[in-house]
């Protein structure tokens, strides 16, 4: 977990490197209001169109202005942050994309950004919560609060985000040999289904979430094309039947930073019922340090946000490796990401010789059937 980069104050010469080891910069004015404006700047500019525009053809401040409706000041201005921030960059008289920008915030690029800076304007309105969250401790239910309106504008952003992670996740990923079923718990858009389904030819894969995200995803999956190999399920899965030895691969990919400690054991568990002997429970999760000394801002970070937003926050790689293992599995070696620092997969096996393990108050025990027929 070394060199994982964090958000701070940097310096741009030797001068400027010395005042900082001297405590002569004032980094808190740094990181609050130049960070501030900057992330605005960015997500101003993905709402007016400014990268894209620029992605077609470089321009002047007053050629741009015309094309995105806006002043063409104001645009100027605009533009000479993001060129001193390495968004842009200018040859008199005009601006361009840098090779960044072009990768991640130009809309038609595979690895665009886009949707996911569109839903940080919703986010923006969690984080002016967070004085209210610390001085009372109560959070905001997200998935219960989400308008209308928001709900496409979600799926569109979680699944601009997850493709970031993509391929090294599918890449990474430890499916189990000649595995045929799999659960996808919360994955909503499908993109990580379709493409391990796509990677294992033999794999198929229910996508089991809220009725919500379900109704607003499902236009994001039929562009996956998958047909019949990948399905949505509108359920919960604090609730719902999970069935029993009937799934090789579950899945659940930035999920259980919304649950407390005893939510998540009662899930790790009826996990684990689910699972064939020899089947793969794999957790995808921003990981939080077990110390607060520890490497690992982006962690500490998100485990901030999603209290504010779920009542929980992240969890260290090794408390998810302990209950996975005290639901019967066996952990294996956490893998961290290169391409999403602070992200990995916590993965475990349940033993080919495992027993059944079943609530002595017979808790979920419904029918599966209609998950058994989805996968074959």
């Amino acid at each position: 977990m070394k060199n994982v980069p964090r958000i701070k104050s940097t310096s741009e010469n030797p001068l400027e490197w010395a005042a900082h080891v001297l405590n002569l910069v004032p980094t808190p004015m740094v990181e609050t209001l130049s960070a501030a404006i900057l992330a605005r700047s960015v997500m101003v500019a993905a709402r007016l169109g400014l990268f894209a525009a620029l992605g077609a053809k470089a321009q002047t401040p007053e050629e741009l202005a015309q094309d995105i409706d806006a002043d063409a000041g104001a645009v100027r201005k605009l533009l000479n942050v993001l060129t001193a921030s390495g968004y842009v960059r200018y040859r008199e008289p005009r601006y361009a994309l840098t090779a960044m920008s072009r990768k991640w915030l130009l809309p038609s690029s595979p690895d665009s950004l886009h949707e996911n800076i569109l839903w940080r304007f919703y986010e923006w309105q969690a984080i002016d919560y967070l004085e209210e969250f610390v001085r009372t401790g109560k959070a905001i239910e997200a998935h219960e609060t989400l308008s209308a309106e928001a709900w496409p504008a979600y799926q569109r952003g979680m699944r601009s985000a997850a493709n970031v992670l993509a391929n090294e996740l599918l890449r990474r990923m430890p499916v189990p040999f000649g595995a045929k079923a799999m659960l996808d718990i919360g994955g909503s858009h499908g993109l990580y289904s379709a493409g391990l389904c796509r990677r294992h030819p033999g794999l198929r894969s229910v996508i089991l979430d809220l009725p919500s995200a379900v109704e607003h995803a499902a236009p994001l999956l039929a562009q996956e094309r998958m047909g019949d190999r990948v399905v949505h399920r509108p359920g919960n899965a604090l609730t719902d039947d999970l069935g029993e030895a009937c799934w090789d691969l579950v899945l659940m990919a930035q999920l259980v930073h919304h649950f407390d400690e005893p939510t998540n054991r009662d899930l790790f568990e009826r996990i684990t019922r689910a699972l064939r002997p020899g089947g793969v429970f794999a957790i995808v999760e921003f990981f939080r340090p077990s110390s607060p000394q520890a490497v690992g801002q982006t962690g500490m970070v998100m485990d901030l946000f999603f209290a504010i937003t779920s009542f929980s926050g992240t969890w260290p790689p090794e408390e998810l490796a302990a209950w996975q293992r005290e639901a019967g599995l066996t952990p294996k070696k956490t893998i961290h990401f290169l391409t999403a620092p602070g992200v990995g997969i916590q993965a475990a096996t349940k033993p080919r010789n495992a027993s059944p393990r079943r609530r002595a108050n017979g808790a979920h025990r419904t029918s599966f059937a209609d998950f058994q027929s989805a996968v074959g």
